[in-house]
């Protein structure tokens, strides 16, 4: 019984640990696709504005308490009503919830 123990606690310090607890994807190319899909209505780039004061800028969103890749991806899956009803697919979306997240500002 002790070396089966000894087995799965190596199997269990070998296995990887999620990608979101790491990086939920290429924050890189989760920019690259924010430009090209999300900037018409929403700015994307950190510490800007945009013409629609109503839309939240990829900055707010970033920096919304409790904000979270979880958080993200539940909301990004979801309808919004001011938001075309479009599907990003999961690759893209892991990009974008990387790219999102790396505009948090430190808190002190």
């Amino acid at each position: 019984m002790s070396r089966l123990l000894q087995y799965l606690a190596v199997a269990f310090a070998l296995l990887p640990v999620g990608a979101s607890a790491v990086e939920l994807g290429d924050k890189d190319a989760g920019h690259a696709y924010a430009q090209k899909v999300c900037a018409d209505c929403h700015a994307v780039e950190k510490d800007t504005n945009f013409l629609f004061t109503d839309i939240p800028s990829f900055q707010e969103v970033a920096d919304s308490q409790g904000m979270s890749p979880r958080a993200l991806a539940v909301w990004l899956q979801t309808s919004h009503p001011n938001m075309p009803d479009f599907i990003i697919p999961p690759d893209d979306m892991d990009n974008v919830i990387a790219y999102i997240m790396s505009l948090r500002t430190p808190k002190e």
